[in-house]
C-alpha cells in the first residue's frame, strides 16, 4: 500500500523560505513520477511541480525560479523548497506519486496516490 506523509507547512511572512518534506512508502525508485499539488480554499487542485529524475523536472510557471523540487530515493523523501512566497502561494500542498512516468507537457492527470497535505500561509 503506498503511503505519502507530508511535513513541513507552516505560517511565514512574504518572501520567506519553507521546504516541505514528503515521506514515501516501498520502495521510491519504484515511483516513475513524483510531485506537488496546491488546492486554495475555492480554487481548484493545481499542479505545482514534478520530478522523474534529477534532470526531469517540470514546474508550473508560477513558481518557475522560486521553487526547487528534488528527491532522495536513498531516505524515500520528496522535497519541495520554496523561496520568495508570495501570500498568493497560501494553499493546502500535497505530494503525489504515480508509477508510471511524468508528462512532459503537463502537471496534472498523471497522480495515482496522494497524501493528506500540509497547509502553507504566506502573509503580506
Amino acid at each position: 500500500q503506498v503511503q505519502l506523509v507530508e511535513s513541513g507547512g507552516g505560517s511565514v511572512q512574504a518572501g520567506g523560505s519553507l521546504r516541505l518534506s514528503c515521506k514515501a512508502s516501498g520502495y521510491m525508485w519504484s515511483y516513475g513520477c513524483m510531485g506537488w499539488f496546491r488546492q486554495a480554499p475555492g480554487k481548484e487542485r493545481e499542479g505545482v511541480a514534478s520530478i522523474r529524475t534529477v534532470d526531469r523536472t517540470n514546474y508550473a510557471d508560477s513558481v518557475k525560479g522560486r521553487f526547487t523540487i528534488s528527491r532522495d530515493n536513498a531516505k524515500n523523501i520528496l522535497y519541495l523548497q520554496m523561496n520568495g512566497l508570495k501570500p498568493e502561494d497560501t494553499a493546502m500542498y500535497y505530494c503525489a506519486a504515480a508509477f508510471g512516468f511524468c508528462p512532459t507537457t503537463s502537471l496534472t492527470g498523471w497522480a495515482n496516490y496522494w497524501g493528506q497535505g500540509t497547509q502553507v500561509t504566506v502573509s503580506s
